[in-house]
């Protein structure tokens, strides 16, 4: 019975070591009143604390995807959207993003038109760019699929 007790302790405990947490998730919302079919233009916003120049990356794969895309302040007249976002990093050996939420808002009343998001740890972490390009690509289908 001792015997049979350790082999089935020495069993969880490996599959304790062995077993990993991996979360992969990307989510896009879009409210119902809002066109992004008619958005032609975006002005990205920088947060404050960000220091890797995610909005530059932002602004550059909306720029590939054909939008004309303004970034500094002040925000300027006669943009469709303003794009905010919220980088998150953590550390596991490197620092890595985790999380990437980002917003296009009404340019006059700051609204939320749409919004995506992109988690990502350490077993699927993706680069920054390739979690921008899911962020954006997931809200912009989903506003497409609105028409």
């Amino acid at each position: 019975m001792k015997k049979l007790m350790r082999l089935i302790s020495a069993l969880l405990l490996m599959a304790a070591l062995t077993t990993g947490c991996a979360v992969n998730r990307a989510t896009a919302t879009v409210d119902p009143g809002a066109r992004l079919d008619a958005v032609k233009t975006f002005h990205v916003k920088h947060h404050a604390p960000d220091e890797r120049g995610i909005d530059k990356v932002i602004a550059d794969n909306l720029r590939a995807r054909g939008y004309q895309v303004t970034t500094g302040e002040p925000v300027p007249a006669g943009v469709d959207a303003v794009v905010t976002y919220v980088d998150k990093w953590f550390w596991d050996i490197t620092m890595y993003m985790i999380e990437l939420t980002v917003q296009f808002r009404e340019p006059k009343t700051d609204f939320p038109l749409a919004t995506g998001n992109s988690l990502h740890t350490s077993l699927t972490r993706k680069s920054p760019p390739e979690m921008v390009d899911e962020v954006l690509g997931n809200m912009l289908k989903e506003g497409k699929a609105r028409k």
